[in-house]
């Protein structure tokens, strides 16, 4: 009888513990269900330091084996200036040949105009002729024959006249048309040159003197004077975080020291797939992300080219 005493208690015992222990499970349950989430206050993703109006690629508009090499890497260069030059030989002695060829239009011209003054000299004696010979004939001191001949002299210089003045002005006209070939011919010869197109820096220049250089083969990259940029990508998780007037800033990667602070000035409105430092262009990965740029306050921190991590402060919203 004891022993079933014993063995009733023990029962109870470990139904009162069970029913605690499941009572505490469901208190925490309840607890973690009712947790407010994590707020985030940050973003980062790895960024690029680019100018704002992205690096461009020099080339060369023509073929030509290179000259001479104006500029060094890293030099300030202004809209305009030569940068490497080929060889011309055959578009300047072209250039040449149409400033001779337009000197001597302008002599043949000159030439013209002289002739059409000395017809006109003659012309004015003609005509005086004319009208003492009119004068005579009416006198019966001239026969009709001579009378005739005064008439068709200064018809004949009249018309003399005429021809001259198209003359010049055809030649005229062919000065028009030796400009145009000058013009041409000087474009062709600009084209043996390669120059900066906007203000901005020279990153690199791989071109030598004496090398050959293809059609519109690239020949260095290009940045354009203007603010420094990081260029990120977010993924599409937090996209909807990030907005156009938000403070960043940039540090190296792995490293907590902050390098310059900046602004987001862009936040592009549609998702696409990752292509900054995608290694893989047949990644598969159905992920999309947000590309944004930062415009940084402190540029001289940085190296344009240079991998970043870019925190992005969207606040305390969920």
């Amino acid at each position: 009888m004891k022993a079933l005493y014993i063995l009733l208690t023990l029962v109870l015992l470990n139904a009162c513990s069970d029913n605690k222990q499941k009572t505490s499970e469901q208190q925490a349950d309840s607890v973690r269900t009712v947790q407010a989430p994590k707020r985030i206050s940050e973003v980062m993703g790895v960024a690029v330091i680019e100018p704002a109006a992205r690096i461009s690629q020099l080339s060369a508009e023509t073929g030509g084996v290179v000259q001479r090499v104006n500029v060094t890497i890293g030099e300030q260069l202004r809209k305009g200036q030569v940068i490497l030059t080929m060889e011309n030989a055959l578009e300047s002695a072209q250039l040449r040949q149409a400033a001779v060829k337009i000197n001597t239009q302008q002599d043949a011209i000159e030439t013209a105009r002289q002739q059409v003054q000395t017809l006109r000299v003659q012309l004015q004696k003609a005509e005086a002729d004319l009208i003492r010979s009119d004068k005579l004939f009416a006198g019966n001191a001239l026969t009709r024959k001579e009378l005739d001949d005064a008439r068709y002299a200064v018809q004949n210089l009249q018309q003399q006249i005429k021809a001259s003045e198209a003359q010049v002005k055809q030649a005229q006209g062919r000065i028009g048309e030796l400009r145009a070939d000058i013009r041409y011919a000087s474009t062709v010869a600009g084209l043996k040159t390669v120059k900066a197109p906007v203000d901005g820096t020279l990153l690199s220049l791989d071109a030598k003197v004496g090398q050959f250089l293809a059609t519109n083969q690239s020949i260095g990259d290009f940045a354009p004077a203007g603010p420094l940029v990081a260029l990120t990508e977010i993924d599409e998780l937090f996209a909807l975080r990030v907005r156009v007037g938000q403070k960043a800033y940039i540090r190296p990667q792995g490293s907590n020291e902050q390098l310059s602070t900046g602004t987001v000035v862009l936040a592009s409105p549609y998702l696409r797939k990752k292509s900054l430092f995608s290694d893989n262009a047949s990644n598969l990965e159905d992920r999309r992300v947000r590309e944004v740029r930062v415009q940084l306050d402190n540029p001289a921190n940085v190296i344009i080219g240079a991998r970043v991590e870019c925190i992005i402060q969207v606040g305390n919203g969920q």
